[in-house]
């Protein structure tokens, strides 16, 4: 005869559930991860009531860090200045793996269905690729070779619709193509002699166009990844021919371009001005002054704002601009090392990293009055969840 087990006590099965380290029972939409980078450590927390929630460390050299996530906002992946790749469970609060894949590395991306994460590398140059649950390598990709047995230092990797990843070649002056349709037979496509030494890379929102930053001229190139073939074009060429180039104190982050609307607003190398470049046509179409030489512009994500933070010595300073004015309207005094800022998915917040006051400040953007902040240890990268779901993030 069978008898019926009696059902376990609800106060038990909590009991058994933490005991078992299970997940903690939330969603992960309003989480995020602050980059800790003298410490090798982050922070994780959320935006909803602006807590900090845990801390994890032994990561390794974050002093360049950023993160991608998996789709559902579970898992982030860490890359490490040291050639780290490490892999963090979000609600179970732990490390799940991490590698050294790499002397010395420069961001990463996720492939458009999740299941691969690719890395850049400055040393030795070139991109690997890993399946997204093992952190097992799918490809190694060296860059081109640029003399002495050295490669290339590849940098501004993007992922692309179509499993693609999309980056350049600092040295050698390149623009490469990573087709991953056939996961395990990968289809490169190069395009030479974009420009001098492309510092960084981006691809708009729709994941159409990818653009590479030059350092070492003015102007950018710019590759429309639905028509590869018609090649690498010239755009906002010598936007400073007749100026004077001040001297450059941090390299702008292109990622941080602003897409509003019909146009781009993105800062200029070596000086005071953010561009704003009509994207249709990919003509100039205005200039903002601004207080120091920006490193970042980002869009609030309903276009409405652009705010800007600046490069040494002059990093203690947040501007926003109004997009239909075109002028500056705030300044901000967060602080000396003012390195990052990411704003909530809907753009009710913003969160900037104030590195040398150890804090991340938290900032209404309709009042730009401040809500509150959370005590970090020399924080730069803030990476929130929902850029699980952005493309080129």
């Amino acid at each position: 005869m069978k008898t019926s087990r009696p059902p376990i006590p609800m106060y038990l099965l909590f009991v058994l559930m933490s005991l078992a380290g299970c997940a903690e029972i939330r969603g992960t939409g309003d989480m995020g991860i602050i980059i800790e980078r003298a410490k090798g450590s982050i922070q994780v927390i959320e935006t909803t009531g602006r807590t900090d929630l845990y801390r994890l460390e032994g990561l390794g050299d974050l002093s360049h860090a950023s993160v991608v996530y998996s789709r559902d906002g579970r898992y982030g992946y860490i890359f490490g200045r040291d050639g780290g790749l490490s892999k963090i469970d979000l609600l179970s609060r732990r490390l799940v793996k991490r590698i050294i894949q790499a002397g010395n590395s420069i961001g990463g991306a996720i492939s458009q269905d999740g299941t691969m994460v690719a890395v850049s590398n400055y040393q030795p140059g070139g991109i690997r690729v890993f399946d997204a649950e093992t952190l097992d390598m799918i490809a190694d990709i060296p860059a081109t070779g640029v003399g002495e047995g050295k490669r290339s230092k590849v940098v501004g990797l993007v992922d692309a619709p179509g499993q693609r990843f999309v980056f350049s070649l600092y040295d050698s002056g390149e623009i490469w193509i990573a087709d991953f349709a056939r996961r395990n037979n990968p289809l490169i496509t190069k395009f030479k002699d974009i420009g001098l030494l492309p510092y960084d890379g981006l691809v708009t929102p729709d994941g159409r166009y990818y653009l590479a930053g030059l350092f070492g001229e003015d102007g950018l190139a710019l590759l429309d990844l639905w028509a590869p073939e018609k090649g690498v074009r010239r755009i906002l060429d010598g936007y400073g021919r007749g100026e004077k180039k001040l001297p450059v104190y941090k390299m702008p982050h292109l990622e941080g371009w602003a897409s509003v609307g019909g146009e781009l607003f993105l800062p200029a190398v070596g000086r005071h001005e953010i561009l704003i470049v009509e994207r249709d046509t990919w003509r100039e179409v205005g200039r903002v002054p601004v207080h120091g030489q920006p490193v970042f512009a980002v869009a609030r994500p309903d276009g409405r704002q652009v705010w800007v933070n600046f490069a040494h010595p002059r990093n203690d300073v947040v501007q926003v601009i109004d997009v239909p004015t075109r002028r500056v309207i705030k300044t901000l005094t967060p602080g000396k090392g003012v390195l990052h800022m990411e704003f909530t998915p809907r753009g009710e917040q913003v969160w900037l990293s104030v590195r040398d006051r150890d804090r991340v400040e938290i900032y209404n953007t309709h009042t730009l009055e401040r809500l509150g902040m959370i005590d970090a240890d020399k924080p730069s990268g803030i990476f929130l969840t929902a850029r699980a779901n952005r493309t080129g993030l």
